[in-house]
């Protein structure tokens, strides 16, 4: 279930929203009390922010400031204020997404699985980039084992940025000789393994027992970049 953290003081309108989203699987949590509101981030788990703007004691573009200082969630903006500058401020201040009052309650659901399923997307794609040891910069013709950068001849560097761009997978010399750029077709298998020698020199913590360049008998070799 999706859990959902509202700050608005219209109990009618939180009444009419918790009853409708709860039949698309979203719970939600209601404070009318910004104060309180920002205080139950810190308590409890939730997947989003919906955020009125007119709110007591605190304008609500002051609490999506609060509520972005401390939490990496998603924040709609669900106002009747719809002037342009209460926007800017809004989106300078965190804010994910403004929908105007009044609206169709069903798009609100759609915003909120709208910008749930790019959260997922980005976090996914955040977890799997730190996960990567090597990663390449092909602008500065760079490739870095975490974060230091190697130092690597042209050769050693196109035949590491092939391995990588195949890594997980069996790669033949045959295939390195087809598709790096810095060694010639003419060039023999033994040429081919002499530059893995000298790059496993410098990625692995012991060459004669590697863990990233997999030597595969009869076929070639496997890089392991996780």
């Amino acid at each position: 279930m999706i859990q959902v953290l509202m700050i608005e003081d219209d109990f009618e309108i939180a009444e009419l929203l918790t009853e409708y989203l709860s039949s698309y699987d979203i719970k939600i949590t209601n404070y009318d009390c910004p104060h309180l509101g920002i205080s139950a981030l810190s308590v409890d788990k939730y997947d989003l922010v919906i955020l009125d703007l007119s709110l007591p004691s605190i304008d609500g573009t002051e609490v999506c400031r609060l509520i972005r200082e401390k939490h990496n969630l998603p924040i709609i903006i669900s106002s009747a204020r719809s002037d342009i500058k209460d926007k800017e401020i809004c989106f300078n201040n965190g804010a994910d997404d403004y929908l105007p009052k009044p609206y169709d309650s069903q798009e609100l659901v759609l915003r909120i699985n709208s910008l749930l399923r790019r959260k997922t997307f980005y976090s996914t794609e955040e977890s799997e980039q730190k996960e990567k040891i090597f990663t390449i910069d092909t602008k500065k013709l760079e490739i870095r084992k975490k974060a230091q950068v190697l130092s690597l001849t042209s050769a050693e560097y196109h035949i590491l940025e092939y391995l990588i761009s195949k890594a997980n997978f069996a790669i033949s010399r045959e295939e390195m000789l087809l598709n790096v750029e810095s060694i010639k077709y003419e060039s023999s298998f033994k040429s081919i393994d002499v530059l893995i020698s000298r790059i496993r020199g410098k990625i692995e913590e012991n060459p004669k027992k590697p863990k990233f360049i997999i030597s595969l008998r009869g076929i070639g070799y496997k890089l392991i970049n996780e």
